[in-house]
């Protein structure tokens, strides 16, 4: 397999990134892909890249996008103070699947939280996502909360 490197996104990135978004049961409702970009899409990412705690990032083969993810840092007192790594927006080429490279982009994104001294790391999956929820128990993770979300 070519080499997989893992990188912060660029602007230059955010179609391939919102192309993911939208390749799915979910995202294609709820996503818009083409050009010119939605400036949603713009204004995000460039609150994401003025934060230092956050990252979005991307996952290149031979310079072509085939997964990205969102990396935020969460401060909390719980844990004796103890920061959050919190996972989003975990995607996969669909033409990519099935390689491997979804275990290597958690694998960099549990690193990385390591590396900025997280007590833990934590990720929300949409409950019709199944495949997903066995994926992440696969990687070690625990289905130990119940979330919430409210639309606004």
């Amino acid at each position: 397999m070519n080499t997989l490197r893992v990188r912060a996104a660029t602007k230059a990135d955010l179609p391939a990134i919102v192309a993911m978004l939208a390749d799915d049961d979910l995202g294609r409702a709820r996503e818009a892909v083409g050009e010119p970009l939605h400036p949603g899409y713009l204004d995000a990412f460039a609150a994401i890249e003025a934060d230092p705690n956050q990252i979005l990032a991307v996952a290149a083969i031979d310079g072509a996008i085939v997964g990205t993810l969102q990396l935020s840092f969460l401060p909390g007192l719980s844990y004796r103070g103890g920061w959050r790594g919190q996972i989003e927006a975990v995607r996969i080429a669909s033409d990519r699947r099935g390689q491997g490279l979804g275990r290597r982009v958690i694998q960099w994104a549990i690193e990385t939280c390591r590396e900025r001294g997280c007590r833990n790391v934590q990720l929300t999956s949409s409950n019709s996502r199944l495949d997903a929820h066995r994926f992440y128990r696969q990687l070690g993770f625990e289905q130990s909360h119940t979330g919430f979300k409210l639309t606004l």
